[in-house]
């Protein structure tokens, strides 16, 4: 029965594990590029993007969810009603249409790009504006400075903040039942009610903290690699 249970649990840990691979996927390009707009001097799209990340880092990823979730389906039925029918309202029906999980990764790209992005932001500010100004005198272009100059400091200063937003990843995946994915969490409650069984819900601990500790090495490993860059 134990072995069972672990091998069971371990095959919906996979499915935390596509949520938490595609989430990064997506999420960091993502981020970097709304820092981007929020650093950017054209005044209404840093408005813009500054607003939007407000909205999202300001609300509940368990509300997002739920909005990403149902929210098609409700403007879908009311475009109907209206006698609405155009590629827009067909976007959301396929939309409405998309497996859990999908939606799932959508969802949480979004939100974790935006955390992503300010953590991005606070790296390239942090870099001395003197080392950009002394790669315009070398004349070198603005892509040249960012990824010569900028970048490598950049990364320097992130990992620590970036490693603890993607450790806090893991443990959110398990917000992803709220719209019907079967994750670990869920495999394990559903042993809770069939079988009564209490204890592979606290087993799910087990992966996550093993998958968190894995991750823990990592960034260690990553900080010790870029430690002879002194920022």
């Amino acid at each position: 029965m134990f072995i069972d249970v672990v091998i069971n649990l371990f095959k919906n840990f996979l499915v935390t594990l596509q949520l938490f691979g595609f989430t990064l996927l997506f999420s960091l390009p993502l981020g970097l590029i709304i820092s981007f707009g929020s650093m950017s001097r054209f005044k209404p799209l840093s408005f813009l993007v500054k607003v939007f990340v407000w909205v999202i880092r300001g609300t509940p990823l368990m509300l997002q969810l739920i909005l990403f979730y149902f929210g098609p389906g409700l403007l879908v039925s009311a475009a109907e009603a209206g006698g609405v029918d155009n590629a827009f309202v067909d976007f959301f029906r396929k939309l409405n249409m998309a497996d859990p999980l999908v939606t799932a990764i959508i969802a949480f790209s979004i939100n974790y790009a935006c955390y992503f992005s300010e953590i991005f932001r606070g790296g390239i500010q942090g870099v001395p504006k003197g080392q950009q100004e002394a790669g315009e005198v070398l004349g070198l272009t603005k892509t040249q400075i960012f990824f010569k100059i900028t970048l490598m400091q950049m990364i320097k200063r992130i990992v620590p903040p970036m490693s603890n937003e993607i450790i806090t990843l893991v443990k959110d995946t398990s917000l992803a039942r709220t719209i019907t994915v079967y994750e670990i969490i869920w495999a394990a409650q559903d042993y809770i009610r069939v079988d009564g069984l209490l204890w592979p819900l606290f087993f799910t601990g087990v992966y996550y903290l093993a998958f968190s500790g894995l991750l823990t090495l990592l960034f260690n490993y990553i900080e010790k690699k870029l430690s002879y860059f002194k920022v």
